[in-house]
Formats: structure tokens, C-alpha cells, sequence
């Protein structure tokens, strides 16, 4: 997975050296280093990190599996004989809408809204702002994810192919490229829809297009926002972003303190 995510990062950051969406935004913008800092330990480091939470976690599963229904949590395995392009398709589609649901409610829960805030901090869009999130959410998602995905038991290609989709379509859907995908915006999401996630007014109940790969779930739930007319919002951040700190440390260990007045 590393390997993947250093090419698409190094493809994203060349197709914006190339065809810009907004020409006047540097590559050298404020907050870069940072964001390559958590990119890295976002991407790479808390991987390893995890694992000794979702080790004990998955045991716990299984014993509660076990207590409960009388069987073996690692047997079932709905999807392990399937075609690989199924398995891929099965997963992708089934862990993009468990994401959905847990983005939803990052917005909806205003403790979970204090350390995703941290995300929302991204006030110059490209794909590096992709990996902007605290780490807490890593834990979140993944916990949430890990029930269903195992009792899929999809292969480990399978999981490979489907987290590095999400990764490609995760940095063009913040990056500097002018691309809304056309008819088939219904279905992907895309930098065009993905901005106005990013939007500082907040629309909706709590904001708009929390889709990650697919835009389908954001369509039929009625929290999908992708005005024609105008291609991008005239602020980004979020609402009372100037109370809070940039310091990455701060955002790292107490992202839930509001501090600048």
C-alpha cells in the first residue's frame, strides 16, 4: 500500500503542475510541510500503530461472535470464493458506505466534529490535503469498518486493489484539478463536488457530499450539493475556524480545544 500511495501522490501532484484548475495557487502554499507530515503518518506510521489495537479488537469480536451464535467469527467468509473483481467491487461498494455513515455522523456529533475539524482546517485544496485528518478518525473508521469486512473475508488483493481506489479517488477528489467525471457524477465523487464538502458556510443539516468514493450515497440521502453554475465556493475552512489553533501539535494531541479569540 505504501508503495501505491507514494505513486498516486507523486501522479496527483504532476497532473496539478500540469493542468491547474486554479492557476494562482502555489505549491509552496502554507501548512505544505505539514501536510506532508501527516500524510506520512497517516498513511504509514499509524498503520503499524493500529495494529496492536485491532489485534486485541478483532480477539473481542471473536469471543463475543463466539458467546453469541455459538461459532467461529473467522469461518464465515460470505465472499472468499467469489471472483476477484467481485470481491473488489463488493468491498469497495460495502466499505465506502460504512465511511459514509461514520462521515455523516463526524459532522453530526459534535464531539466527533472536534478532532474532524482538524481536516476541515484545509484552507488551500490539492491532494496532499487528503491525509489532513487526526488520527482518531483512523481508529473510527476502522473499528466501525472491521465487523463487516471480516465476516466478507475478501481477499487480501481484494482489500489491497480496493483501499488504493479509494486512495486515488480520495487525493483527486481534493486536488487542484478541474474534474467533475460528467454524467458519471452521480456515481464518483470528484474535486468539482468534494469542494463544497469543504464549503465555510455550512449547508444542509451539517454540510453536504460526505461521500468519499462514490457520490450515489450523498444522491439518495439528499445531501449531494453540486451547483453548475459556480465551480467552487468562495471560502473554504469551517465556521469559527479563527478559534482555533494551527499548531500542529496542538491539532495532533488536543484538537479539541478552542483557543484564539
Amino acid at each position: 500500500y505504501v508503495f501505491w500511495l507514494g505513486l498516486i501522490s507523486l501522479i496527483c501532484l504532476i497532473l496539478e503542475r500540469i493542468r491547474p484548475w486554479r492557476k494562482n495557487q502555489k505549491l509552496n502554499r502554507e501548512e505544505l510541510f505539514q501536510d506532508f507530515f501527516w500524510l506520512v503518518f497517516n498513511g504509514y506510521v499509524f498503520g503499524f500503530v493500529f495494529e496492536y489495537i485491532r489485534i486485541p479488537l478483532g480477539q473481542g469480536f471473536g469471543k463475543l461472535y463466539a458467546s453469541l451464535f455459538q461459532g467461529n467469527l473467522k469461518t464465515i467468509k460470505l465472499i472468499t470464493n467469489v471472483p476477484l473483481i467481485w470481491q473488489v467491487l463488493i468491498f469497495l461498494v460495502m466499505g465506502d458506505f460504512i465511511e459514509w455513515i461514520v462521515h455523516y455522523f463526524l459532522h453530526r456529533i459534535s464531539w466527533f466534529w472536534k478532532f474532524h475539524r482538524v481536516h476541515h482546517s484545509i484552507l488551500t485544496m490539492d491532494w496532499i490535503g487528503n491525509f489532513r485528518f487526526h488520527w482518531l478518525e483512523i481508529v473510527i473508521y476502522n473499528t466501525v469498518k472491521y465487523l463487516p469486512m471480516t465476516l466478507l473475508g475478501a481477499n487480501g488483493i481484494a482489500i489491497l486493489i480496493a483501499a488504493v481506489t479509494s486512495t486515488l479517488i480520495g487525493h483527486l477528489n481534493h486536488s487542484n484539478l478541474n474534474i467533475s467525471w460528467g454524467p458519471l457524477r452521480y456515481v464518483f465523487n470528484s474535486p468539482r463536488m468534494h469542494i463544497w464538502h469543504h464549503e465555510r458556510k455550512v449547508r444542509g443539516k451539517a454540510g453536504v457530499n460526505f461521500g468519499v468514493v462514490f457520490s450515489i450515497w450523498d444522491w439518495l440521502f439528499g445531501t449531494a450539493y453540486m451547483p453548475m453554475d459556480q465551480k467552487e465556493p468562495e471560502k473554504i475552512g469551517f465556521m469559527g475556524d479563527q478559534h482555533v489553533s494551527h499548531n500542529i501539535l496542538k491539532r495532533f494531541f488536543i484538537p479539541f480545544i478552542d483557543e484564539k479569540k
